[in-house]
């Protein structure tokens, strides 16, 4: 005994262990067949749980929508919103009936039940794909879904970065830079759904996997049973020109003069497809560089404490793949956030990685893999991979062993081909004013709307903010009208997820404020300024605001504020042109000194206001009106974090003596 302790005691813990030969693994079995219209089958069997599910992919080329951006998503929807033999309603009860789930996209449907209504739920998923009604009362909801859906991103600075960069990436004209909006859902029509599910929903370019208790037996003769009818047919293939590659770092601001942090990303083009020989090495390379608990994060975040995370990716794809950098850091860190992110990518390209960072990245992709072989959907996932990628049969048996085979050599090789730094686009959307000056040592510094389109600069002299505000004003009625107003009362009819809201806002002058949110007779919440005083009533619960918060409402007090925006104490800068709701706009950033600015967008051509933003979120004006001699919005679209209320002025009454009690402190 006292001998194996004391050979114990002389190993050397210090060193790793050297790794040993890659694990044998043992993928789980799959059997296919495939029926005369082309459609073909892969059945994983499982006994373990008594569930299946279907998942139908159609594998076609990605599509060019052009001026009708958003047409082939809302097929796919549209495909769960009733059949030629069933009204939606009656789908969702049958679905609902056996417990099942049925989900559909542009590009397949995925349904799940208990095995003993495998029969069932084969019947209700034939019947979506083979006889969709596309009912025209469920398109039109769609599409103002989307348009609703459209309205809340734009706020987004997440979604306009991910819309900025495929642009930029692969341009307009490529489907995967081309953008849906508001014009481009308008000229879609329900043939064009219609048209793309007669292209491309055919057999022959489909596959269906089947996963769960079932056998290969019982699925023939299911899948035979409701798919044996459908009809093959020609498909279109398509072929784009691949993005060409920056000869040098552009770096492309997007201004959102109310953000506190930027969204950073460093990002270009790479030619890797699904089953290249470099994947493996590519994906080792970039867990070390951009993974969990990886080199980005440890710098930026560990080290420098510039962000909660800092991440990158690298896809493979059939058409064109990506790399991208990526994190939310302060805009006061901002340039030197792009810095550490240059200096890392640059690192990967030019120093071997140490063999102890590799075997710990390769242990953990070892680890990753063989825990996703308990899944038996990954095994169909495998199978579909093989069939529609034409990869080598034993591609995933021997995955691992590939995996122990990367040398740092090959690391080094794949980060210089696909980590490209000096040939990237360095999109940051955040506070142009704050960050966009310190950005220039990385790069020509462009500016583009939040469309991913060029931003406008002014000509010398063409406008400045005195003159689009009272361009605004004399829109609206006239500044002697305005100022013949001394109070208002204005009720709003707000909708949010199927619930109606009344919004009420008394202002009386020289400097009284109340805004009440009711539901249902019910006060949500309550605004009150008076006299340089406020408070806010929210849950029952009353709270006196702060000084600074009290002065921020001294505007709001105004019924036309932009009467101050003159006045001492209140700045007004044109920061340039952009394009609201498709028209050109003047960006005015207002300050009053006593909190955030908002910035107020007014229409080049007809100098209406046409959106508000404020770090409490955006408000779009829509369809003015007259009244008395003087001009407002109709409806409005009011974008928070919380959702998206569509809403309509229901009444306005100038001058109507409002009681100074109203605003009781």
């Amino acid at each position: 005994m006292l001998f194996a302790l004391g050979a114990t005691a002389q190993v050397d813990r210090s060193q790793l262990p050297k790794p040993g030969p890659a694990p044998e693994i043992k993928l789980g079995t799959y059997e296919s067949f495939e029926l005369k219209n082309g459609l073909k089958v892969f059945v994983v069997r499982n006994t373990k749980l008594p569930q299946v599910s279907y998942s139908l992919l159609i594998d076609r080329d990605p599509i060019v929508e052009g001026d009708k951006a958003g047409y082939v998503s809302i097929a796919g929807d549209l495909l769960r919103s009733g059949t030629t033999n069933r009204t939606k309603d009656q789908l969702d009860e049958e679905v609902d009936f056996i417990g099942a789930g049925l989900s559909t996209s542009s590009t397949g449907v995925y349904g799940s039940a208990l095995s003993r209504h495998k029969d069932k739920l084969m019947a209700l998923m034939a019947d979506v794909v083979l006889n969709p009604a596309f009912p025209q009362e469920e398109f039109d909801k769609l599409v103002k879904q989307n348009k609703s859906g459209l309205a809340a991103q734009k706020d987004d600075p997440q979604y306009i970065a991910s819309s900025v960069q495929a642009k930029l990436l692969y341009g307009a004209d490529h489907p995967y830079g081309e953008l849906m909006s508001e014009a481009t859902l308008d000229n879609v029509k329900l043939q064009d759904v219609q048209q793309y599910y007669n292209t491309y929903f055919k057999p022959n370019t489909a596959y269906l996997a089947i996963v769960g208790d079932i056998t290969k037996k019982e699925a023939q003769q299911l899948v035979k049973k409701y798919f044996s009818n459908w009809q093959k047919g020609q498909v279109p293939t398509h072929t784009y020109p691949a993005p060409q590659p920056l000869q040098k770092p552009v770096v492309a601001v997007v201004d959102r003069s109310n953000s506190v942090q930027s969204v950073v990303q460093i990002a270009h083009p790479v030619a890797l497809k699904p089953g290249d020989a470099d994947v493996i090495p590519a994906r080792l390379m970039n867990d070390i560089l951009g993974g969990g608990d990886a080199r980005l994060f440890n710098n930026l975040r560990e080290a420098k404490g510039y962000t909660y995370g800092a991440y990158s990716s690298l896809d493979s794809d059939e058409l064109i793949g990506k790399f991208v950098a990526y994190a939310n850091v302060r805009n006061a860190v901002t340039d030197s956030a792009v810095y550490e992110f240059m200096n890392e990518l640059k690192r990967i390209r030019t120093e071997a990685v140490p063999q102890d960072e590799l075997e710990k990245a390769k242990n953990f992709l070892t680890g990753s893999f063989a825990r996703s072989l308990e899944s038996p959907q990954t095994i169909a996932s495998f199978a579909l991979n093989t069939a529609r990628y034409n990869l080598d049969k034993n591609y995933y048996r021997d995955y691992l062993k590939k995996v122990a085979a990367v040398t740092p050599a090959d690391l080094q090789r794949v980060a210089q081909t696909y980590v490209q730094p000096d040939n990237a686009y360095i999109l940051v959307v955040g506070n142009a004013d704050e960050v966009a000056e310190g950005l220039a040592q990385f790069g020509e510094v462009k500016h583009y709307t939040a469309e991913g389109e060029p931003a406008k600069e002014l000509a010398a002299g063409e406008a400045n903010a005195r003159e689009i505000i009272g361009k605004y004003i004399q829109a609206i009625g006239g500044e002697e009208r305005l100022n013949a107003v001394n109070d208002m009362r204005m009720v709003m009819k707000l909708s949010i997820n199927g619930m109606e809201i009344t919004n009420t806002q008394l202002k009386k002058l020289p400097g009284s404020y109340l805004n009440e949110t009711t539901m249902n007779g019910q006060v949500l919440s309550k605004i009150v300024y008076d006299g340089g005083k406020a408070f806010m009533v929210m849950g029952g619960q009353r709270q006196d605001l702060p000084e600074q918060q009290a002065a921020a409402l001294k505007a709001s007090a105004h019924p036309f504020p932009e009467l101050m925006y003159t006045q001492e104490g209140i700045s007004a800068e044109v920061k340039g042109l952009e394009t609201v709701e498709g028209k050109e706009a003047y960006k005015v950033v207002v300050s009053n000194g006593s909190g955030p600015a908002t910035t107020e967008y007014f229409a080049k051509d007809s100098g209406l206001k046409l959106k508000t933003e404020s770090p409490t979120g955006t408000i779009i004006y829509k369809s003015y009106e007259e009244k008395d001699g003087i001009k407002f919005p109709k409806q409005i679209s009011l974008i928070t974090p919380q959702g998206t209320l569509e809403g309509e002025v229901v009444s306005i009454e100038l001058n109507p003596g409002l009681k100074d009690t109203a605003f009781a402190q």
